[in-house]
């Protein structure tokens, strides 16, 4: 993706002389106030909201501003290289699409455009335990393109093994369990709303297509879907978990298991202990646990721990390409987005995806180039200053 910023610039200054009037939007705030037109509350503040009163989500944007880019100039920035390296694999860059359930109430095409998009766009997608259609149908749509699998560890074992099973079987290339999320935090705008998508059947055929938990229900999902659901609500939050647990998820998978949902240093060095491949520094975007840590505030210290032993991923707070800069700065080996990209789904479904994930490319691309450096690999904090 060499010069990727200058190119996709200059195509839209080409149209100087005869605008397209049915343009998306460039800028990231524009592309969340059309979403926020064309979705009802319930599915909106599902996607937009936070836990509590979203001090966390404010936590986020806040701990990229506490840290500046620091120009360097006359360093021969004409050719760029974003690629990444990672468990054995090359990626065009080192953005990925995070895993986000439920995507059919912000579009009909729901996970199949996001996961279309990202291939379109060499950007792996990570498929959600959660979504609403099935980790194979998602795998068809996309491919040979680059896609991991989030899990959410089920109450019942022979449901996460089959999980995981499915995902090795469909071309998945890593597993990502996501820990901080044992249960569903309080959320005070779908309360208001009373709006949870599962219980109306969204966001559930992993579950709904699984032969084990399908073995599980006296009559099928298609006899009764309410008897179905009222299992999965039984059995989806697994909150009696602990370190010793992971070796059943070692057992089940020969792929690079990633745990999702690290923010303390302790963690980080229990997962080396535990024989962990990967993390990723989270705060599930500021939707759990109200009050929490900024992502990019843990990041440095998570890093530290981990001593360049295994890769360290960071989500929470990504909405342009400076921030993808500062994270991988402060030692990120790649950056998961998340909301910007289910706002394009909301506006425009895959192009809309396609568009918000080309323009932060284009972004990064030319803020590192700006910033004097030409490989994203090797960023490292010299680039930046932190303002007290």
């Amino acid at each position: 993706m060499s010069n990727f910023g200058n190119q996709i610039q200059f195509k839209v200054y080409q149209t100087m002389p005869d605008p397209d009037p049915d343009r998306l939007p460039v800028v990231y705030e524009e592309w969340e106030k059309l979403a926020r037109e064309v979705l009802e509350d319930g599915p909106y503040d599902y996607i937009a909201g936070g836990a509590g009163g979203e001090s966390t989500m404010d936590a986020n944007l806040e701990a990229f501003k506490k840290w500046k880019i620091v120009p360097r100039m006359l360093r021969n920035v004409e050719s760029r290289d974003l690629t990444v390296e990672l468990f054995g694999h090359t990626y065009a860059s080192p953005l990925m699409l995070a895993p986000i359930g439920v995507q059919s109430i912000i579009h009909p095409d729901g996970e199949l455009a996001a996961a279309k998009a990202s291939a379109e766009m060499e950007v792996p997608y990570i498929t959600s335990s959660a979504s609403t259609r099935s980790l194979e149908e998602i795998a068809n749509a996309m491919g040979d393109a680059p896609r991991w699998f989030q899990l959410y560890w089920n109450k019942d074992p022979e449901v996460t093994a089959s999980f995981l099973k499915r995902a090795e079987n469909s071309g998945y290339s890593a597993i990502v369990v996501t820990l901080d999320t044992p249960m569903m935090a309080w959320r005070e705008k779908d309360l208001k709303n009373v709006y949870l998508p599962f219980l109306a059947g969204e966001g559930v055929g992993n579950y709904l297509s699984d032969p084990i938990f399908r073995s599980r229900l006296e009559k099928t999902p298609e006899e009764d879907p309410a008897s179905a659901i009222m299992h999965w609500t039984k059995t989806f939050g697994n909150p009696g978990l602990t370190w010793e647990d992971l070796t059943f998820i070692k057992e089940h998978t020969n792929l690079p298991i990633l745990l999702k949902g690290i923010l303390h240093p302790d963690d980080a060095m229990l997962a080396l202990e535990y024989g962990i491949d990967g993390i990723i520094v989270s705060n599930h975007g500021g939707r759990q646990v109200d009050g929490a840590l900024g992502a990019l505030e843990a990041l440095p210290e998570v890093c530290e721990a981990v001593g360049g032993q295994i890769p360290v991923l960071m989500d929470s707070g990504i909405r342009r390409g400076a921030d993808v800069v500062k994270a991988l700065a402060l030692g990120a080996d790649a950056v998961l987005v998340g909301r910007p990209c289910m706002y394009g789904l909301a506006v425009a479904g895959q192009r809309g995806v396609r568009e918000v994930l080309q323009n932060m490319l284009a972004d990064l691309d030319l803020t590192m180039a700006l910033a004097g450096e030409t490989t994203a690999g090797e960023l490292n904090n010299s680039v930046l200053k932190k303002s007290e």
